[in-house]
């Protein structure tokens, strides 16, 4: 199915939720709705779904407007942050449940064979109550399989899960809804996520659509400063920059030498930039075309595998995502590098200028 918004938007007395945007999902896709908490996305998929009528524009699905048309009489699945399941039904019923409504025949072999690919087999005759957490949702989301929806809608399902559940059903997730029978749309506030999924992205930021496209062209070329930032975990290094006939400069007279290409569109426009560097994009190891970035550790956190140090410098505050465990001492010295490749450029109004050279353009695309 196809589902299209035409400037829609949606106010509750003088509060604006969302404000008029255009979007149509790829059909039989998944798109993610990634943003900051508040940023819109549990507003938008009640629109989707049907559970809540926009202020204004229209929602039309297959070309046919059903704007204002209920919950009830659409072919929507639904799962929430919570787990939420019919408390009096077995795991085996809950499942059963949108079959029986359908009068589907096979029900049992149905049921198993999602049960099997959600892991949750061994639990048909328990009630939900009886399971972890984990397991509640999974429930949950083989009930949403079960239904067979044109149109699925998950608001950050994994949220209430403990950090090794949701990556292990982050994993899962793609490979469930890879078949390309229902439009998918997933909402995140987690970049990984996102990256982690594929498909499409629309980045919802204070209740705007900000960009929205394949997954890897959102992220490797954001049309501006605040989706480069809700796109990157940890946030993107922003640094003051300025234009001078010797190229371009960092506060502290820190020149930067990019692709000559890079710098004739530099010149048609301002004279002051902003540049960007992705956190995993700042290295220990210095290379001869790298920039020195000179610095004083304030702190270093490790996380799984990487190691996250915030260091200060005449620049401003810089935090570097380093792979493997690494000890620092705080008000240490530290020099990271920086390849000039690896930088985005944005202007005065924080749109992209440049992104580092990827896919064969050195440039932003949208």
């Amino acid at each position: 199915m196809q589902l299209m918004l035409e400037r829609v938007e949606k106010q509750v007395g003088l509060q604006t939720f969302l404000y008029p945007l255009d979007m149509t999902l790829q059909p039989g896709a998944m798109t993610v709705l990634l943003g900051a908490t508040q940023a819109g996305k549990t507003t938008l998929m009640r629109i989707m779904a049907g559970l809540d009528i926009p202020s204004k524009g229209k929602i039309k699905v297959d070309g046919q407007d059903v704007t204002g048309k209920p919950v009830r009489e659409r072919n929507v699945a639904m799962v929430y942050q919570q787990f939420i399941n019919y408390p009096s039904m077995t795991v085996y019923e809950n499942i059963a449940s949108p079959l029986k409504i359908r009068r589907e025949r096979n029900i049992r072999s149905q049921v198993i064979e999602l049960a099997q690919k959600l892991h949750i087999e061994p639990f048909l005759n328990r009630l939900p109550a009886e399971l972890s957490g984990g397991q509640q949702q999974r429930v949950a989301l083989a009930r949403a399989l079960a239904k067979n929806a044109p149109l699925m809608l998950l608001d950050e399902p994994l949220v209430n899960l403990d950090y090794k559940l949701r990556e292990q059903l982050r994993e899962e997730l793609g490979f469930l809804f890879a078949n390309g029978n229902s439009t998918v749309v997933y909402a995140t506030t987690e970049p990984s996520e996102a990256l982690l999924l594929g498909g499409y992205t629309a980045v919802i930021g204070a209740g705007r659509l900000l960009q929205y496209g394949p997954t890897a062209q959102v992220f490797h070329y954001p049309q501006s400063i605040e989706v480069a930032r809700a796109f990157s975990d940890p946030p993107m290094n922003l640094l003051d920059a300025y234009w001078t006939e010797s190229g371009i400069k960092l506060r502290g007279d820190v020149a930067i030498s990019l692709p000559e290409i890079s710098l004739e569109k530099l010149k048609a426009t301002d004279s002051q930039f902003t540049i960007g560097v992705r956190a995993s994009d700042l290295k220990l190891i210095p290379l001869p075309e790298n920039i020195a970035l000179l610095g004083t550790v304030e702190l270093a956190e490790i996380s799984g595998s990487d190691t996250f140090v915030h260091v200060h410098t005449a620049l401003g505050e810089l935090v570097a995502q380093l792979t493997g465990v690494h000890f620092f001492e705080l008000g240490s010295n530290l020099t990271l590098y920086v390849n000039p490749e690896q930088l985005y450029v944005f202007d005065q109004q924080g749109g992209l200028l440049r992104a580092p050279i990827r896919m064969g353009s050195a440039y932003g695309s949208s």
